[in-house]
C-alpha cells in the first residue's frame, strides 16, 4: 500500500505509516525547512514545497491512503480567533485542500488529523458534507498519544475516511503508559542553578510547590495553570509538548529545558530520526508533528477493521 503526506511537516505521519508497513511515495509541506528535514529522513518519496490550495493534483504519484494534517492554529484554543490570531480564517481554510486532493485521486482510504476542536469550525459540516459527496464514511475518533506508548498526553483527532457506505468500527487497542523519566536524560543539556538573579518570584514558588509533591526530581511547565502550580512528576507521561520551549526539568538546585532530542523522544519518533540543527526550529516542529506511534496504531487498527 503506498501513501501520500499532506503538510507533511516533521514527518510524524509518514513514520507512523512506516511503521505500520505503509510505503510513502508523496510528501509536501509549505515550509522549505521541513520538506528539506522530511526528504532527509524519507528520501524515497516525492517531495513538493507548496501552498497546497495550488497544488496540482496531477503531479501527485497515485496512492491507496491519503494523510493530511492540516494546519491547526486557527482551531487551537492557544492559537485560535479568540487569542487575537490574525490569519485565523487563512489557517482553516486549508483543510479543503484536502477535498480537493481526494476529489482527484480518490484513494481508498484517508486519515486526517488535528486539533479535536476542528469539530467546532463553523465550516466543518460542510466539509464532512463534501466528502460524503465524494464517497467517503468518517469514523472521527479523539485520541490520545499517551494511550500509544508515546511518553506525552496528547489528544488529538483522527478522522478516518473510507470509501464505503458506512463508517467503519476502529478498535484502539491502548498500550501501557510510558513515564517521561524515560526520556530525560540527566547528563544531557545545559543546567542553570534555579536561585539566580532575576528568577522570578513566581517561579520559585512553583519550584517549591514541586518539591513539596515530588521530591528534588520533576518536570514543570513555564506557565501558571494546571501542571505550572505543582509540577509534575517522572512517572507519569509528559504533558503536551507544544512549538516552543515549553517543559523544564528540575533536579535539586539546578533546572533546564528538555533538550530537543528529548522533545524527539517524548513525541514517539525514533531516536536515529534526523532534526534540524537549531534547537528552537527543531522543537517548532517537533510541537507541530503528529506522534508517530498514534498514527501507526490508527493505520493499523483502520486496515484491520476495513
Amino acid at each position: 500500500m503506498k501513501a501520500a503526506d499532506l503538510f507533511a511537516g516533521l514527518g510524524g505521519f509518514s513514520a507512523g505509516a512506516t511503521m505500520a508497513g505503509i510505503e510513502v511515495v508523496f510528501a509536501a509541506n509549505h515550509w522549505r525547512a521541513a520538506v528539506e528535514i522530511h526528504s532527509q529522513n524519507h528520501p524515497d518519496a516525492a517531495h513538493l514545497c507548496q501552498d497546497l490550495q495550488q497544488a496540482n493534483w496531477r503531479d501527485v504519484p497515485a496512492h491507496d491512503l491519503l494523510l493530511a494534517s492540516p494546519c491547526c492554529q486557527g482551531h487551537s484554543p492557544a492559537r485560535g480567533k479568540a487569542n487575537g490570531n490574525p490569519q485565523h480564517d487563512a489557517s482553516r481554510s486549508i483543510a479543503w485542500a484536502v477535498i480537493s486532493a481526494v476529489e482527484y485521486h480518490r484513494p481508498a482510504f484517508a486519515v486526517i488529523e488535528n486539533v479535536p476542536e476542528f469539530t467546532r469550525w463553523a465550516l466543518y459540516p460542510a466539509w464532512c458534507a463534501a466528502m460524503d459527496a465524494l464517497g467517503y464514511a468518517l469514523t472521527p475518533t479523539l485520541v490520545d498519544a499517551a494511550d500509544h506508548g508515546v511518553p506525552q498526553h496528547r489528544e488529538r483527532l483522527f478522522i478516518i475516511a473510507t470509501r464505503a457506505k458506512h463508517p467503519i468500527m476502529l478498535e484502539l487497542e491502548k498500550r501501557a503508559h510510558v513515564p517521561a523519566s524515560s526520556i530525560i536524560d540527566f547528563g544531557a543539556g545545559k543546567w542553570q542553578p534555579i536561585e539566580k538573579p532575576g528568577c522570578a518570584a513566581a517561579t520559585l514558588r512553583r519550584v517549591q510547590a514541586g518539591r513539596s509533591a515530588h521530591g528534588d526530581r520533576f518536570v514543570m511547565p513555564y506557565y501558571g495553570g494546571g501542571s505550572g502550580l505543582t509540577g509534575r512528576c517522572l512517572s507519569r507521561p509528559l504533558g503536551t509538548i507544544t512549538t516552543k520551549d515549553r517543559w523544564g526539568v528540575v533536579d535539586g538546585e539546578r533546572t533546564r529545558m528538555l533538550t530537543a532530542q528529548e522533545c524527539r523522544a517524548a513525541m514517539g519518533f525514533p531516536a536515529d530520526y534526523i532534526l534540524p540543527a537549531k534547537h528552537a526550529e527543531a522543537v517548532h516542529m517537533l510541537g507541530n508533528a503528529v506522534c508517530p506511534p498514534a498514527a501507526r496504531d490508527v493505520i493499523a487498527a483502520m486496515l484491520g477493521a476495513a
